[in-house]
C-alpha cells in the first residue's frame, strides 16, 4: 500500500490525545505509552472503498479509527463475501500480526472516507524492545478481541436471531453494558449487519423492524438510530432459566 499519511490537521498534539481518549483501551493504558503513540502514529485518510490491506499481506502496524467505517472480511475466488466486523470509531485493529509476525489474515477496506490513526510496524517494535512491559497492554487489546470472539460463537450455537440482532447493535453502540453512554447512531446498512451475523437479509429486516415498532430503534439508509437503549437491552438479554 502506498503511504497515505496526510498533515494532521484538527488531530494535533493534545486534539489527537483526546480524540484517541475515546477508546476505552487507550485511555486506560499507561500514560508514557499513549504519550508514544501519539508521537510516532500518523493521521492517514483512505476514500470510500480504498483497500488498506488483504489477507496475506505483511504486516504495517497497528490502526485505530478516527472517523469513517472500515469493513473486515475476506472474499472467495467466486466472489462470495465473508463480512466480520464492520469497525467504527474509536476502535483499534491489527494487533494479531503484532504477536505472530505473520500476514495478515483477512482484508480490510474503508466502507467510506475515513480517517485513520496508523501506528507503523517498525515504530512499534522499537517501543516495545525499549519497553518490553508495554506488551501487557497490547495483550489486554488482543485478548478482549478473543473474548468478543468467544461470546460471538457462543451466541450463534445458543441465541435466537432477535436477541442475536439486539447484543449486536449494542456492542457496536458502545458495548453491553453501557446504556446510558452508547453511541445513538450506527452507520451500518442491514445488509452488513446480516453478513455479520449470517442471517439472511429478509430475517434482518424482519427483527429491526419488530425492535422499531417496539420503540427501540428508528431505521434509515443506512443507518440505525437507537431511540431507547434500555428497551434494546431488554431484548438483548436471554430468557430467564
Amino acid at each position: 500500500m502506498t503511504s497515505r499519511a496526510t498533515p494532521s490537521g484538527p488531530y494535533e498534539g493534545a486534539s489527537l490525545i483526546a480524540a484517541l481518549d475515546r477508546s476505552a483501551w487507550f485511555r486506560a493504558a499507561p500514560d508514557a505509552l499513549r504519550t508514544e503513540l501519539a508521537g510516532v502514529g500518523r493521521i492517514e485518510r483512505f476514500a470510500a472503498g480504498e483497500r488498506l490491506f488483504m489477507r496475506n499481506d505483511p504486516d504495517d502496524g497497528l490502526y485505530c479509527v478516527l472517523d469513517g467505517l472500515v469493513r473486515i472480511g475476506a472474499a472467495s475466488f467466486a466472489g462470495k463475501e465473508a463480512l466480520l466486523a464492520v469497525i467504527e470509531p474509536v476502535n483499534w485493529f491489527g494487533e494479531i500480526t503484532l504477536f505472530d509476525g505473520r500476514a495478515r489474515t483477512h482484508d480490510a477496506y474503508a466502507e467510506r472516507e475515513s480517517v485513520l490513526f496508523h501506528v507503523p510496524r517498525a515504530a512499534l517494535a522499537a517501543l516495545l524492545e525499549r519497553t518490553p512491559a508495554w506488551w501487557h497492554a497490547f495483550g489486554l487489546l488482543l485478548t478482549q478481541k478473543l473474548r468478543l470472539a468467544f461470546d460471538a460463537i457462543e451466541e450463534a450455537a445458543l441465541l435466537p436471531a432477535a436477541q442475536r440482532v439486539a447484543r449486536r447493535l449494542l456492542l457496536m453502540a458502545g458495548g453491553l453494558d453501557k446504556a446510558d453512554t452508547l453511541r445513538r447512531v450506527l452507520k451500518v446498512p442491514q445488509e452488513d449487519l446480516a453478513m455479520m451475523l449470517a442471517l439472511s437479509r429478509q430475517t434482518t429486516n424482519q427483527i429491526l423492524r419488530q425492535f422499531e415498532m417496539q420503540g427501540a430503534l428508528q431505521l434509515r439508509y443506512a443507518e440505525i438510530e437507537i431511540v431507547d437503549a434500555s428497551k434494546l437491552a431488554e431484548l438483548a438479554d436471554p430468557p430467564a432459566r
